[in-house]
């Protein structure tokens, strides 16, 4: 069997976490940020903080594009550099309206980067352990969710500076820089560009269904990423929690990757999917729920609370963590060769449409309706997700299929 762990996939999977960990470092504390530095109100928040997101589902598109018709090496290096200099720009706004404007610039290169660095590994992966490479690829980014935000949230408590926690990014996204410019790519077959533009060329079209699907999950976690630090205070009365929720989260989904590839090397891709999606909104309602059900137990309503919280986010990993490789997989495997770029591109905007929409929707209930009625939406839309994904997603997968080793 030929290896998975070579030099190159090894350097791919950690400069992909650094990438993430620049990212999570910060995620947590940025509405705390924005409302203690300058003052801004929730639906505020959510506007500031959802113009990342659009700025990256607006680059995929073209970063699947740029991806495949480029040399690879290049538009990694580029996009990766452009990624890590955004961190300064943190440090140099001074008004609200600054920072605004370069969030929102920052999706950009965040967009290409992870269309590039993904394909990347797609490419240094033997094709006989391929899939399998994949499912584990995402360890990087579960470790990263695991540790950014709990080390984020430990500097800024004993530091109170989101100073050092900007250039604690930057530092982080220099490094990836470095790790990825070893790495070492053979010469490859450039997509032909075609006679006419078409929406092919940007967007995986054979997939779009599973485009679609992918938006509500990605939703659903747009919504608890960001405003779980503030429900849980205000709501459940759980300070300080933040980091160790992300660390069971992702302890859930670096469990459910390695359970997984077993799975994955089987190919019953649709299997992990459906499986990881339904303990998904078993984990979403859960957390929900929690404050109800602590009220109505015989047991201490606080410990009750605390249970459910952070039982709710190791199913939630647990979920994610074998949903996310399985569409993926399934992206890719009903694209051709040429296509790979913007197979990943499809599957990232999907997910980037959900967040934003999380983000900025979530942020509009919780400041008419509360957060509890956000919250109430992420199960509604997550639901439908699985309803649509048994009713229809997985035939239509199956039908488009290229690849006759994954089922």
């Amino acid at each position: 069997m030929e290896r998975l762990w070579n030099r190159n996939y090894c350097k791919v999977m950690t400069a992909n976490f650094t990438l993430f960990f620049a990212f999570y470092v910060l995620t947590p504390l940025l509405p705390l940020y924005l409302s203690e530095h300058f003052g801004a109100t929730k639906d505020v928040i959510g506007l500031v903080l959802s113009g990342y997101t659009i700025t990256a589902l607006l680059f995929r598109p073209f970063s699947g594009y740029v991806v495949d018709s480029f040399p690879r090496k290049t538009v990694l290096m580029i996009s990766f550099g452009a990624f890590a200099i955004f961190f300064a720009g943190y440090l140099a706004a001074s008004t609200l309206l600054l920072f605004m404007i370069v969030r929102t610039l920052h999706g950009g290169p965040f967009g290409a980067l992870t269309v590039a660095n993904s394909t990347v590994a797609i490419d240094v992966l033997p094709s006989s352990r391929r899939t399998e490479g994949i499912g584990y690829y995402g360890l990087s980014n579960n470790l990263a969710m695991a540790l950014a935000p709990t080390i984020g949230i430990f500097i800024y408590r004993y530091s109170h500076s989101f100073e050092l926690l900007f250039w604690l990014a930057l530092v982080v996204a220099c490094v990836g820089w470095l790790v990825d410019s070893t790495v070492s790519l053979s010469a490859r077959e450039m997509a032909r560009p075609k006679s006419k533009l078409s929406l092919d060329r940007f967007f995986l079209v054979r997939g779009w269904l599973l485009g679609v699907n992918m938006v509500a999950f990605g939703f659903s976690f747009g919504v608890l990423s960001n405003y779980l630090a503030i429900y849980g205070k205000e709501v459940m009365g759980i300070t300080g929690g933040t980091g160790a929720y992300f660390m069971l989260c992702s302890i859930g989904l670096i469990l459910s990757r390695l359970q997984g590839g077993k799975a994955l090397r089987q190919g019953r891709v649709t299997h992990n999917a459906g499986e990881g999606m339904v303990i998904s909104l078993i984990g979403y309602t859960l957390f929900i729920l929690m404050p109800t059900l602590a009220k109505c137990s015989m047991v201490n309503v606080q410990w009750s609370m605390i249970i459910g919280y952070y039982g709710s986010a190791l199913l939630i990993g647990l979920g994610n963590g074998h949903m996310w490789p399985a569409f993926q997989n399934m992206t890719i495997n009903v694209a051709s060769n040429s296509q790979r770029g913007t197979a990943n591109s499809t599957i990232l905007i999907s997910w980037d449409i959900g967040m934003g929409l999380g983000i900025l929707v979530g942020g509009v209930i919780a400041e008419f309706l509360g957060y509890a009625a956000a919250f109430w939406t992420v199960v509604l839309v997550n639901a439908s997700g699985v309803a649509c994904f048994f009713l229809a997603t997985k035939a239509f997968f199956l039908r488009r299929n290229l690849n006759e080793t994954v089922r």
